[in-house]
């Protein structure tokens, strides 16, 4: 198996000790704070509010998150190369409460996975590919990636990095 690529990850997290205006503060995780003793699925797409990752990606696995509970998951992970405050405020707008959104500001961790595209034909910059995989204590123990992985890639595919996907994986393990 291979692992997981080790990266720092800058996220906000809410402080009720602080000023109610300001309740976040900064908070870095490591590849080894997310994944050491744990069985996660990660999901990870181009960006937070595109259609396919706001209409159907996030949104299906949120909805299969106590699914994948049952099977054995301690954590479903969505992964975006956005930074913290677009990341919050997409799970904002979708109201999402059970994934965890896991801002790649840098793409630090997309790249060191080799899953990081140039997406200037959209306008996007350097973005996440998309793919999911299920980690086993920092081990991949399977992954999805989507068909086309290459640079400025006309199309959006979504085949294989799907909930259901993943879920039919999980199931059969």
């Amino acid at each position: 198996m291979t692992r997981v690529a080790h990266a720092t990850f800058k996220t906000r997290v809410r402080n009720d000790a602080l000023e109610e205006s300001s309740p976040f503060e900064w908070k870095d995780l490591t590849s080894e704070d997310i994944f050491k003793g744990k069985r996660v699925v990660v999901f990870a797409l181009p960006g937070a509010f595109t259609p396919t990752c706001s209409t159907s990606h996030l949104p299906r696995y949120e909805e299969l998150y106590d699914a994948f509970k049952a099977l054995g998951v301690d954590e479903v992970i969505c992964l975006s190369v956005n930074d913290a405050f677009v990341m919050y405020q997409w799970g904002k707008s979708q109201n999402i409460k059970k994934v965890f959104l896991l801002p790649d500001g840098n793409g630090e961790f997309t790249r060191k996975m080799g899953m990081l595209v140039e997406k200037q034909n959209l306008g996007f910059g350097a973005r996440s590919w998309r793919y999911s995989m299920v980690v086993n204590d920092g081990e991949i123990e399977r992954m999805f990636v989507e068909d086309g992985f290459d640079d400025n890639y006309p199309a959006d595919p979504f085949e294989v990095s799907d909930a259901d996907t993943i879920l039919e994986y999980l199931k059969d393990r």
